[in-house]
């Protein structure tokens, strides 16, 4: 699979941030955006993303586009908005930072979903989303913080 030279989809975030897979490379699967689907990503990066980089400092990306082939691979569900470049999962440190996060997003952003999501082994992100067309944003806010 030949590598796509890196570039900024915005002041800081990368073209490579955001369509990296591990499973892609490790399957050896050509996760490429095409020109729609970057451009949502692109959109995603300047509606969403910026916000809460601007308000928080440097946030990291676990997953943000994935092509069918990765979306499969990686258990996503079959209408994920990784798809159309839409989605973005955000790493969290810690539950508090998540909060604080989650809390931003939904006061200062126009978002699709916002999902606070954790697995059994302590990992902890942020699934969001914001809709190209603006239109078809839901405001769909599912905080599922840990139960204390």
């Amino acid at each position: 699979m030949e590598k796509r030279k890196n570039y900024q989809l915005t002041e800081h975030f990368s073209y490579n941030e955001m369509t990296r897979s591990a499973w892609a490379e490790r399957n050896n699967v050509d996760n490429t955006p095409d020109a729609l689907q970057l451009l949502a990503l692109e959109n995603l990066c300047r509606k969403l993303l910026e916000p809460l980089r601007q308000e928080f400092g440097p946030i990291r990306i676990n997953s943000g586009f994935r092509c069918p082939l990765v979306n499969e691979g990686v258990h996503g569900v079959g209408n994920s908005k990784h798809l159309s470049g839409e989605a973005a999962d955000i790493y969290l440190p810690d539950e508090e930072t998540g909060r604080a996060y989650f809390r931003f997003i939904k006061q200062h952003v126009d978002f699709d979903q916002l999902l606070f999501e954790y697995n059994r082994h302590g990992g902890m992100w942020i699934h969001c989303s914001v809709c190209l067309d603006e239109r078809e944003n839901r405001h769909q806010c599912f905080p599922n913080y840990h139960v204390r």
